[in-house]
């Protein structure tokens, strides 16, 4: 079976309070607390190993706070292949309001890497490289990280020929999509690829003309996330919309990392991109009727499949 490898540098402990109704500037009443291990990459891994995939999670963790992420990695199971770093794993506050149906997060900075920790970290990806056919590259950066580590780091893969993932915003996304050497997949939000490549994108002609652009110059399928909206998908021979059903939300955090989640399980399924955009919609919306980064069973994500409107454009 394929092996999936999630890379998260800068992961987090997310702290979701349900507070219904809240109101800043007030006192509020909560009716929930949950703390649970997190970071686009531990998600990723998360919902790929609830698929039934072989995952292994990488990147920088903080020592003295590892309990929820060692408890997560034993439960689903997880290769567990963390640097681990002096220091506490940063927390992530998350307001999650059921009678609106919004989600607030308040997130702190991480544990500044230092040059020996990415040392290691690099020893180790060199050495899991081999076993490892999908790569997963999610999240910020942390202080102490070049903006360009990522961009480094796909063309190190993907001239190994590994497929390759992105999934992050700000300096290390505006660094990738100018680098020589694109991922296989990348993932941005309508703002996030705006931000990135220097110039405003307001409709969805001049979003898809700055995806193909993408394409031209190496990528193989760009995903731009829309929010409530669905997703566009494209690639070199067609382009989708896809319209999820209307759902009870209970929490939009982890939303767009079951998106990438749902999209590389669908590159190692061979699934055409209709097919594939149908998936990794049903990720999401599976993902967002639940606490934390845990998809339903099966027969429950193909009952949002089929609920999914897949336009081609």
């Amino acid at each position: 079976m394929p092996r999936v490898l999630t890379l998260t540098l800068n992961p987090a402990l997310d702290l979701t309070v349900r507070a219904d109704g809240w109101q800043p500037g007030t006192v509020n009443s909560g009716q929930e607390l949950h703390l649970t291990a997190g970071g686009k990459g531990v998600n990723v891994a998360s919902f790929l190993a609830d698929w039934g995939l072989n995952v292994t999670a990488t990147g920088l963790l903080g020592a003295d706070n590892a309990e929820a992420f060692d408890s997560l990695f034993r439960a689903k199971p997880i290769t567990d292949a963390f640097v681990r770093v002096p220091g506490q794993t940063r927390v992530g506050v998350k307001i999650v309001d059921h009678a609106t149906q919004e989600t607030t997060d308040i997130n702190l900075p991480g544990l500044r890497a230092t040059p020996e920790s990415l040392r290691e970290l690099h020893s180790r990806l060199d050495t899991l490289h081999a076993d490892h056919d999908v790569f997963v590259l999610a999240g910020s950066l942390p202080p102490g990280v070049a903006p360009d580590f990522y961009a480094e780091l796909v063309a190190r893969l993907r001239g190994r020929g590994k497929y390759v993932a992105l999934d992050t915003s700000g300096p290390a996304l505006t660094a990738a999509l100018n680098a020589e050497v694109l991922p296989n997949l990348v993932k941005p939000n309508q703002h996030e690829l705006s931000t990135a490549l220097g110039r405003e994108l307001q409709t969805q002609a001049e979003v898809l003309a700055a995806s193909r652009e993408l394409l031209e110059r190496g990528a193989e399928l760009v995903a731009v996330s829309q929010g409530e909206d669905g997703a566009l998908f494209v690639s070199r021979t067609q382009t989708v919309q896809a319209h999820p059903p209307r759902v009870q939300v209970v929490s939009t955090v982890g939303a767009g990392d079951a998106m990438v989640s749902g999209l590389v399980s669908a590159h190692l399924d061979g699934l055409k991109l209709t097919d594939a955009a149908r998936r990794a919609t049903s990720f999401s919306v599976g993902n967002i009727t639940r606490l934390g980064a845990h998809l339903p069973p099966r027969d429950g994500l193909e009952g949002y499949a089929a609920q999914v409107t897949v336009t081609p454009l």
